[in-house]
C-alpha cells in the first residue's frame, strides 16, 4: 500500500450554504471550492487554514443521511480561547471542558447534528506520536 494521507472527508449536511456558513463563518475554516456539479449539486469544500486534509459539504448521498457523523476530531492550539469564540458564535458546548490523559477537549454539534470534537492534545502525548 502506498497510501500517504486522507486528502478529503465527506460531511453529511441538509443545507450546503448553511453548512459552508458555519464550517467557514463560524469555525474559521478557508473556503477551498464551491463549484456546481449539475443542476441540483454542489462541490463544496473546507479546510482549517493550512489543514492538508479537507472536508466535502454533501447533501446528495442517500447512504449518508445528515447528522450521521460522529467523532469528527478537530485539534487546537488554544482550547480556551476557541470555546470562548464557540459561546460568542452562538455554539452551544455543553459539559465545558473535559479532561482526559491524552489532553483536553469539548464536543459540540455542527447544525445538522454531525457531532464535533474540538482538542488540545497533550504535549507528553503528541511527542510521542
Amino acid at each position: 500500500m502506498a497510501i500517504t494521507h486522507i486528502q478529503v472527508l465527506s460531511l453529511p449536511v441538509a443545507d450546503q450554504e448553511r453548512a459552508r456558513n458555519f464550517y467557514v463563518g463560524t469555525l474559521g475554516f478557508d473556503l477551498v471550492g464551491d463549484n456546481l456539479m449539475g443542476p441540483d449539486r454542489r462541490w463544496v469544500q473546507v479546510a482549517p487554514k493550512g489543514a492538508a486534509t479537507s472536508i466535502t459539504l454533501v447533501s446528495w448521498f442517500d447512504t449518508m443521511p445528515p447528522g450521521s457523523l460522529k467523532g469528527l476530531v478537530l485539534e487546537t492550539d488554544d482550547l480556551e480561547g476557541d470555546v470562548a469564540a464557540l459561546g460568542e458564535r452562538g455554539v452551544a458546548v455543553e459539559g465545558g471542558i473535559q479532561e482526559s490523559p491524552w489532553g483536553r477537549y469539548v464536543t459540540f454539534d455542527d447544525p445538522d447534528g454531525n457531532g464535533i470534537v474540538l482538542q488540545a492534545t497533550a504535549a507528553d502525548v503528541s511527542a510521542r506520536g
